[in-house]
């Protein structure tokens, strides 16, 4: 009898060590949760997370599960689900960062703060960036960790008609943030910043309840907000570069012994080049389907829309103590 249970008990503990702390098969391989919002399969944020899969598993010592919105469309969601351990790595914004106090983070939301995708990367990826990610794990509670900085893509202008100079935006409702230093800037210029879901966005543009919107044309272009009567004209603003943090749970990476830490830190960095480089050709691809579909594309001087912008990047900095770190943003484009 005491051998038996002697056995039973010596069976177990090989099946324990076999699973890993989220709950693995005995294959020994850790299971990772990694989950953006977006339900388009195409989406460049897919891309990356399935690069991150594919990459991880070769290793052997991952279990990759993707979800794209399966387990939360919105941002609190996904956090939420971080926190509480449903997931391992999320994908989320500046913005939403903010409305959980962490206020440092607004800097990338700062309009007309980068000149360029060079420039961008110059920040995210160094210092800068490092500086950042740092200050979200301390004021996440060290809840969890910047691992690295993906994109949405650069946005611009659409809407019933084209815009050349800060002027032409006075007294037009657009779709977009209407609190923090996006709005701000878009009154600064006379714009009426609106709030419209996304989803409803095209019938929106379609009956007049906004004059435009702003967004890069990886989202724009597959919801046809560009074949609306107050869409179809794109003006080429660039005012925002946009930043996503890939946010890596503290719980599972403090558990993690060095070899898969070096295994999961390359795949992250393979998947944020996949990512990056699949909106950038995005971007190229879906301009000309707009052209294509009769969409009217036009250029402009952005320098007395970057004038207004730095007045707000000023006067932020001033108020959040980061005066230093803007800065060196704006030195970073001159290197």
């Amino acid at each position: 009898m005491k051998k038996s249970i002697l056995a039973l008990l010596l069976s177990s503990l090989v099946l324990l060590n076999g699973c890993d702390d989220k709950g693995g098969s005995d294959t020994g391989k850790v299971k990772v949760v990694v989950a953006h919002n977006q339900t388009n399969l195409d989406s460049p944020y897919q891309t990356g997370m399935l690069k991150l899969k594919d990459d991880a598993e070769k290793s052997q010592l991952f279990n990759i599960e993707v979800h794209a919105g399966t387990i939360g469309t919105n941002e609190n969601e996904l956090v939420e689900k971080l926190i509480l351990g449903g997931a391992d790595v999320v994908l989320v914004s500046p913005g939403f960062m903010t409305s959980l106090g962490i206020d440092e983070v607004d800097i990338f939301s700062l309009l007309y703060l980068f000149n360029d995708y060079k420039h961008w990367e110059k920040v995210v990826d160094g210092d800068i960036g490092k500086k950042i990610a740092d200050i979200i794990y301390e004021k996440s509670g060290k809840k969890y960790y910047v691992k690295s900085y993906w994109t949405a893509g650069v946005r611009h202008w659409y809407g019933k008609k084209p815009v050349f100079k800060p002027e032409d935006l006075k007294g037009l409702k657009i779709r977009t943030q209407t609190s923090g230093v996006v709005s701000d800037y878009w009154l600064s210029i006379g714009a009426i910043p609106t709030s419209v879901a996304w989803a409803e966005l095209y019938q929106a543009l379609s009956s007049n309840v906004v004059d435009g919107a702003e967004n890069a044309y990886p989202y724009l272009v597959p919801m046809e907000h560009h074949k609306t009567n107050n869409g179809k004209y794109i003006s080429e603003t660039g005012h925002d570069y946009t930043t996503r943090f890939l946010l890596v749970r503290a719980g599972l990476w403090d558990k993690l012994d060095d070899k898969h830490k070096e295994v999961f830190e390359n795949a992250m960095k393979a998947a944020t080049d996949a990512e990056r480089n699949a909106v950038y050709v995005e971007e190229k691809n879906y301009k000309e389907k707009a052209i294509a579909d009769g969409a009217k594309v036009n250029s402009l001087d952005t320098t007395p829309f970057v004038l207004k912008a730095v007045e707000i990047q000023d006067k932020w900095g001033k108020e959040h103590n980061m005066v230093d770190v803007i800065e060196q943003i704006r030195k970073l484009a001159k290197d």
